[in-house]
């Protein structure tokens, strides 16, 4: 297994290796020309890990501090040349390692990745609609 570093995110050092993750994953478009500015700065202004093996970057972690009670883990990337290499299950660790109080969520569809790694289902979450239309 490779050696893997684990840091916290640093924008000028970090910000375009995460964007080219994102690239060149299926179904990821926070790094196209519409996304990339917004999520540009969630990166900066949540808790976001990025793994590094040689450096090169293997993966990244985002989440959101829910003032100390919950944390979500919104972004949990690792790109597909390092995966199974328990990439993935060590950026999660930094948040238990830095909130040790806190209870963490996944927010995510790739359910069988989390379920390989002993966590458990815990309700559903919902899209609101930007405007909902009042029933008269």
């Amino acid at each position: 297994m490779k050696q893997v570093n684990i840091r916290p995110y640093n924008k000028e050092m970090d910000e375009s290796n995460v964007m080219g993750i994102i690239l060149n994953e299926e179904g990821w478009d926070y790094a196209n020309e519409e996304m990339r500015e917004k999520y540009a700065l969630a990166l900066e202004k949540s808790i976001t890990f990025v793994a590094y093996s040689e450096n090169e970057l293997c993966g990244y972690c985002r989440s959101l501090n829910d003032f100390g009670m919950y944390i979500w883990v919104c972004d949990l990337l690792v790109a597909q040349l390092h995966r199974g290499q328990n990439i993935g299950r060590q950026l999660m660790e930094c948040l238990y390692d830095r909130f040790p109080d806190s209870v963490v969520y996944v927010m995510s569809g790739a359910d069988k990745f989390y379920e390989k790694i002993g966590y458990s289902r815990e309700g559903s979450v919902f899209l609101v609609p930007r405007v909902v239309q009042k029933n008269t």
